[in-house]
């Protein structure tokens, strides 16, 4: 969410904004929110003055009282309850005034960075550097699930039958392969100075609104029936809400997390749910990095920080490029947002394995998530990263350490958390 100053001293400027995103039908939304702000401040204003006369009134009640002038006490006191009428309708209008205001400017999208390039959807992204050499292999490399199959490694039948599709049992090396990737990415994220955190895998939906868009939170979350919870989209949603309504010291700052859970979707949308495999799936696991700073710092973490993954992946012998989101495909509380892309040498294409964002204000506004300094409190800023998720970092992992006999060479740096073996062997 916006300062609304900026509508109120900078309309244009958020207008243009709109447009860059290409949500040309929010353009009146603006100068909605610009009149209603108007009639509001009015309001509160003559809402003010009116609580100033009724104090001074009411100030006079016990002299006259005192004085033994009844008279003047039912005149004085029939004034205050004159204005106390005006007021009670006057304070009923700021009220719904203020609610219709917020809801308009929960919609409205966050300025974007002037680095963001300018495109209407995802086909507009932009490629911004590789790691690692993207090659073609010799030899035919199978489908993830068909390797996961060849060691016993995946069930989605079985899965099927308990939980429907988009769900699936891992088994034996691959399982534990799964939580050899969890365990190296949450220990390097500790040795990058990030203090490790395992949060509640349900949020209220005060916390809902205040880390995502409706629109995202319509197509991504599972609400639970007849309570006010949901299950996490991915552990950000919980780490950010963690900080609502606090104020950190200054010298508190920059709060660093690496946080572990499992994540659930429905995956609405065009999308669909992959039959085969795990790349688009109801639930995974997933390693989160959440950085909670200074306004003027975020643009440096938010560097560091798409970074670290790119570090990470490399060390399992994984090529990827940086893909940087385009002004279109931005959700609305995002300045800046990249994806980590790695190399599929099957397809010989990359896919989405990481996604960082830099969301400035927009969610501390909306979670009151301050920090204060001598000249008071002001509203931090609040970014993420995926470290990991292994639904696709195991498909990533299985293709890009594929040899020619079936077997899948386990990188160096995964070697300690799966008791020393340096390969998986087919067993079919």
């Amino acid at each position: 969410m916006i300062d609304i100053k900026l509508i109120r001293e900078q309309k244009e400027l958020v207008k243009e904004n709109i447009k860059k995103k290409f949500q040309d039908e929010k353009l009146s939304k603006v100068d909605e929110v610009y009149e209603k702000d108007i009639r509001y401040r009015e309001i509160k204003t003559m809402a003010d003055e009116l609580r100033n006369q009724r104090n001074e009134i009411s100030s006079q009640i016990g002299a006259f009282v005192r004085d033994k002038k009844m008279d003047m006490v039912s005149a004085t006191k029939e004034k205050v309850n004159k204005i106390n009428k005006e007021l009670e309708a006057l304070e009923k209008e700021e009220g719904i005034l203020a609610e219709e205001i917020r809801e308009i400017m929960l919609i409205i999208p966050n300025i974007i960075d002037d680095s963001v390039p300018i495109g209407k959807d995802d086909s507009e992204n932009v490629e911004i550097e590789r790691y690692g050499k993207a090659y073609k292999p010799e030899y035919e490399i199978p489908h993830h699930a068909d390797i996961m199959t060849k060691f016993d490694g995946i069930d989605k039948e079985s899965a099927g039958r308990t939980s429907g599709e988009g769900f699936y049992y891992l088994m034996g090396d691959i399982a534990r392969l799964n939580d050899a990737m969890l365990a190296h990415a949450r220990d390097y994220m500790i040795d990058n100075g990030f203090t490790y955190c395992i949060p509640p895998f349900m949020i209220r939906s005060d916390v809902v609104n205040g880390v995502m868009s409706f629109a995202e939170r319509d197509v991504m979350m599972y609400k639970i029936e007849n309570e006010d919870l949901y299950l996490i989209g991915t552990s950000e949603h919980s780490m950010i809400g963690k900080f609502k309504d606090q104020i950190t010291e200054k010298d508190k700052l920059p709060i660093t997390l690496t946080s572990y859970s499992p994540c659930f979707r429905k995956e609405i949308g065009s999308h669909g749910i992959e039959e085969r495999g795990t790349y688009r799936v109801h639930q995974f696991e997933k390693q989160e990095m959440v950085v909670i700073c200074e306004p003027k710092d975020s643009m440096d973490w938010y560097n560091k920080m798409w970074k670290l993954t790119v570090d990470l992946f490399r060390m399992w012998n994984i090529p990827v490029r940086q893909f940087e989101c385009c002004s279109g495909d931005l959700a609305d509380l995002k300045v800046k947002s990249c994806d980590i892309e790695a190399w599929s040498p099957r397809q010989q294409k990359y896919f989405e394995v990481a996604s960082c964002s830099n969301l400035s204000d927009a969610q501390a506004r909306r979670l009151a998530i301050r920090a204060r300094n001598e000249k008071g409190s002001y509203f931090l800023h609040t970014l993420n990263n995926t470290v990991v998720a292994t639904s696709r970092g195991l498909i990533a992992l299985l293709e890009n350490n594929y040899n020619e006999d079936g077997t899948v060479t386990i990188p160096k740096a995964l070697r300690p958390y799966m008791g020393g073996k340096e390969k998986l062997i087919p067993k079919k």
